[in-house]
């Protein structure tokens, strides 16, 4: 390698050597953790102007999402795993009120 290349300083004739960097330890490889929150993120404001059923379909979606992640994260992976009964009683669990059966659909339709 050619000096000029070099990304070592080396020392010229008046100064004396740096001392030897101390050796880093290695680092172990540590399993990682899922991150927890605590609570659910900020809400923000919904658009205005928007038809009602907009709304509640909007709030069915986020619910259905809560519960699918909720199930998912409690060991429920297929549809058919997911009865209306389990849905219902992971939300009752969670502190979500009770799910609609079209709500149970759109839980089942996110675990595909």
């Amino acid at each position: 390698m050619s000096a000029a290349l070099s990304t070592r300083a080396v020392p010229s004739a008046g100064q004396p050597a740096a001392p030897p960097r101390p050796a880093r330890a290695k680092r172990t490889a540590r399993p990682v953790r899922p991150v927890r929150r605590s609570g659910p993120p900020a809400v923000q404001p919904l658009p205005a102007g928007l038809p009602r059923d907009w709304y509640i379909d909007h709030n069915r979606r986020l619910k259905a999402m809560r519960l699918a992640v909720v199930l998912l994260d409690s060991g429920i992976y297929r549809p058919e795993q997911a009865t209306n009964r389990r849905i219902r009683a992971m939300a009752v669990r969670v502190g979500i009120h009770r799910p609609s059966a079209a709500t149970c659909r759109a839980v089942r339709s996110l675990l595909v």
